[in-house]
């Protein structure tokens, strides 16, 4: 999906200092080209004269002369370490089921080549260069949903990369605009030759080089983030169109009140839904003597405590992703000094636990909408609106089986809401016995972002045809921003009327919420962006 969030598409420069969140997106999504900086390129030569020195040396060094993970202790002759880096990189390429998306592939594949710029890594020059001429050609690996346990790094998606460097496997060509995820694979060495781009035969270290990384997770990471910048917006207008359309009050989001609970992402969210209320004439706002609804129901009162709850969980995981965009995770490691170690930076528990903790936040803002969804459709609670909002009850179902639809996309959230992170399973004949599963964590959150946006997309969808209800009996104009979004709604979906094909409808919705557009229409009639 896309979000609000402006992302540059300039080029990325690797090298000089970390990629952001944005660059990651940039190049991913939108198809930013790439450039290796100087003064990368010399940290990457002047490392890799460290691991010919270690090649000629007769004591083994793991990743450089001998075999892998429980094979550590096989020392490999001078003239099969070609061969070994071939075996590694083929064997570990054994990834199966769906293919993987596009920008998720780049994003891995942008991060792994950042930590070979660090220097950190061995390998020679022309593995970064080629990696990245690999990318800014459009050339993407096809990378399988199974295959990382998220530790050793993503080994079997980041291999399936590898290959294509060395001109095997399969991959797509194709630009961001023309991704077409049904067009046909083509051999990677006849991608590489019309491109002009040569394979590489590996050397010592370098096949390690290229698949110990948290890149495939990290990259989702950015993207997940990324994403939920539009859709908390997207939530604190929806949930105050719902307030508006059911004639609610909007006295709990004054700021005196969120200062006594001084959370940055609730105040954030309560500012954000009194910015859309503002200037309502559907709210109730009692004067004195009046009688009115002393309290609405949680899911539309509570609303800026469980919203702003998720924004400040997305902004521990962005600091989390800030210092893994800082890192150079690899196994061994070329120290400054010159000194080569083992460590076990590859193991992916700092960032498949803030996966985690994001598909727990996501399916609870799902949750909370879908219960303001529902409010709508049930005359003892939508505050004289016909049932299911019907427009002839009983001869149409109206927005009945809607709300069926959001209910069971959150019953699917709460399912991809329990954590990966908690499950490990032993490998390599239990020397690699502790693992992160933040593949797996990373990859259900995709799922849960996706889900959010259409719970979001029927509650809008909801509310708007509401106010055409409320429009007919002749109730008070709605505010500048939910009247925007209701001129959007009404520019692909009808106002009510007798029941119609429903699914086409709920898609329109959807692609209001994915593009941006409801932000972008309440932002434009506020004038002003919001939180």
């Amino acid at each position: 999906m896309t979000s609000t969030t402006p992302v540059s598409t300039q080029p990325v420069t690797l090298g000089d200092t970390p990629l952001s969140r944005a660059d990651v997106v940039a190049v991913a999504r939108y198809d930013a080209q790439i450039t290796i900086s100087a003064a990368a390129l010399a940290r990457v030569a002047e490392s890799r004269a460290v691991i010919e020195k270690l090649a000629d040396d007769t004591r083994p060094h793991y990743g450089v002369s001998t075999g892998f993970g429980a094979l550590a202790k096989v020392q490999i002759p001078v003239e099969k370490r070609q061969q070994l880096q071939r075996s590694l990189i083929r064997s570990h390429a054994a990834g199966t089921g769906p293919e993987v998306e596009r920008e998720v592939v780049r994003a891995l594949m942008l991060l792994r080549l950042q930590t070979l710029t660090t220097g950190r890594t061995g390998v020679r020059p022309v593995v970064a260069e080629t990696y990245a001429a690999i990318i800014n050609a459009g050339i993407t690996p096809v990378v399988h949903e199974y295959g990382s346990l998220g530790c050793s790094g993503d080994l079997s998606p980041l291999a399936h990369c590898a290959l294509t460097l060395m001109g095997e496997g399969n991959v797509r060509v194709s630009g961001a605009a023309d991704a077409d995820p049904h067009a046909p694979t083509i051999p990677a060495a006849e991608a590489l030759a019309a491109a002009g781009i040569e394979p590489l035969v590996l050397a010592e270290k370098e096949g390690l080089a290229l698949i110990n990384g948290t890149d495939g997770m990290l990259g989702m990471l950015c993207l997940a983030l990324h994403d939920l910048d539009g859709l908390f917006a997207t939530a604190d207008i929806a949930a105050a169109a719902s307030i508006e359309a059911l004639t609610g009050t909007d006295a709990v989001f004054q700021p005196e009140l969120h200062v006594l609970r001084p959370h940055a992402g609730q105040a954030s969210s309560a500012a954000n839904m009194a910015a859309v209320l503002a200037d309502s004439q559907l709210v109730q706002r009692p004067q004195e003597g009046e009688f009115s609804r002393v309290q609405d129901a949680y899911s539309l009162r509570c609303a800026p405590q469980v919203h702003g709850a998720a924004r400040d969980t997305a902004a521990h995981a962005d600091r989390v992703a800030a210092v893994e965009l800082a890192s150079a995770v690899d196994n061994p490691v070329v120290l400054p000094d010159g000194r080569v170690e083992s460590n076990g930076n590859f193991h992916g528990a700092p960032v498949a636990y803030v996966l985690d903790f994001l598909a727990i936040a996501v399916a609870d803002l799902a949750s909370i909408s879908e219960r303001r969804t529902d409010r709508f459709l049930d005359v003892a609670r939508n505050h004289g609106l016909p049932p299911f909002l019907a427009a002839d009850a009983g001869l149409d179902s109206g927005l009945m089986i809607a709300q069926y639809t959001a209910a069971g996309i959150v019953s699917e959230l709460k399912r991809l809401a329990v954590p990966a992170s908690v499950d490990s399973i032993p490998s390599s004949a239990m020397q690699e016995d502790h693992v992160s599963m933040g593949w797996a964590a990373a990859r259900k959150l995709r799922r849960a972002i996706d889900g959010l946006a259409r719970v979001l997309s029927i509650e809008l969808l909801t509310s708007t045809r509401a106010l055409d209800f409320r429009a007919a009996d002749g109730a008070a104009a709605p505010g500048v921003a939910t009247s925007a979004i209701h001129a959007l709604f009404r520019t692909e979906i009808p106002a009510p009327d007798t029941d119609s094909f429903l699914s086409p409808t709920i898609d329109a919705a959807h692609g209001f919420v994915a593009s941006g557009a409801v932000v972008s229409a309440a932002e434009g009639a506020l004038g002003t962006r919001l939180a």
